[in-house]
């Protein structure tokens, strides 16, 4: 079950108009990956934007829409967890779990169960709520 589908078609709309950032010259060189950098050399093409050939450059106006940032891919907002207590705050019908890196295995399995308990959706498990991992 989706939730906030219409939020997650704005941003795919959006996303399909958004151009393709390249690192300047990736194209030209193997050794250059394709992952963005900004350019910022005095002379650089494609920090000033000479020419209809240049690729874009990334700026604030290709940012996604305001409603849709922090929503995972499955509809849910994103939420950090280290602690039982965490879960308290949070509605299992619109808010999703994440459970924090540094959380040990005990901890881990306590937040899951909790959060199986009260329907939460929970992106990252990495343990059962059995308590052994897989």
């Amino acid at each position: 079950m989706t939730i906030n589908k219409e939020r997650l078609a704005m941003r795919e709309e959006i996303t399909k108009n958004r151009p393709s950032f390249v690192r300047q010259e990736s194209w030209r060189y193997k050794r250059l990956h394709i992952q963005w950098r900004k350019p910022k050399g005095i002379d650089n093409r494609q920090r000033r934007q000479e020419g209809r050939s240049t690729p874009a450059l990334v700026r604030v106006g290709y940012r996604g829409p305001k409603i849709s940032r922090g929503l995972h891919p499955s509809g849910y907002t994103d939420n950090l967890v280290y602690n039982v207590n965490d879960l308290e705050k949070l509605n299992p019908k619109t808010d999703g779990v994440r459970i924090g890196h540094s959380v040990g295995t005990k901890k881990r399995t306590q937040i899951i169960i909790k959060a199986k308990e009260r329907k939460f959706k929970v992106f990252n498990a990495r343990v059962s709520a059995s308590g052994s991992k897989s």
